[in-house]
């Protein structure tokens, strides 16, 4: 069922009473010492796959940055405003984050409408297409390696090319090149099936995502 407001903050009164009130220490810690978490998360802002409920993490345990289909740009210093690379900036230079983590997700919504090429999400704005182009040539991939699949196995194969395409626009940028190659830093890719409730691992060896955590 769908939350209104009125329930959102009363959501927040049963967080203070029964997170806020019992864990005051560790909130106590996190405003006077500030934050120090070691992995950052580039997640998806789908409502169904957050990123600190899906790993069972703490406050202050992860530095998460959301966006459509949980993309990484390229490293460019022009052409407008740049949240995703700011805060990818922020997490390496400032945070010393050891590990990224990308993680795509079963479903996507984006993904979907870049294999279909589909207008129906895109606002009169125009400023998912754009987005979403960052990741074309995992559409081109799947179209020219799966052309009669069920769409369902495309949406899968995209989602997981997207994924590989954003680790790879990570080492574009130079503060995380420098961190990997020191060995300060790790990249990992993820994929959360939504519907099977498993966790999928890519591996940098071959290229493909493998069950890490199966379905109980």
């Amino acid at each position: 069922m769908m939350k209104d407001v009125n329930e959102l903050v009363s959501g927040f009164r049963r967080f203070q009473k029964h997170y806020f009130s019992e864990d005051r220490a560790l909130y106590e810690r996190l405003t006077h010492q500030g934050q120090s978490p070691k992995v950052m998360i580039m997640a998806c802002c789908d409502s169904r796959v957050d990123p600190a409920i899906i790993t069972d993490s703490n406050p202050g345990d992860l530095f998460v940055v959301r966006n459509v289909a949980n993309i990484v740009p390229p490293c460019e210093l022009g052409g407008g405003y740049h949240g995703t690379s700011a805060a990818l900036e922020f997490a390496v230079s400032a945070l010393r984050v050891s590990q990224i983590i990308v993680m795509g997700h079963a479903r996507c919504g984006g993904i979907r409408a870049l294999l279909e090429d589909s207008q129906e999400h895109v606002v009169s704005t125009g400023f998912i297409a754009p987005w979403m182009s960052i990741v074309a040539e995992a559409r081109s991939e799947v179209q020219a390696l799966f052309p009669g699949a069920a769409s369902e196995s495309r949406e899968r194969a995209c989602e997981q090319a997207a994924i590989r395409i954003s680790l790879r626009n990570l080492t574009g940028f130079p503060f995380v090149r420098e961190a990997v190659d020191a060995g300060l830093l790790t990249l990992h890719g993820w994929y959360f099936d939504l519907e099977r409730g498993e966790l999928l691992c890519h591996s940098p060896h071959t290229g493909a995502f493998e069950v890490a955590v199966a379905r109980l």
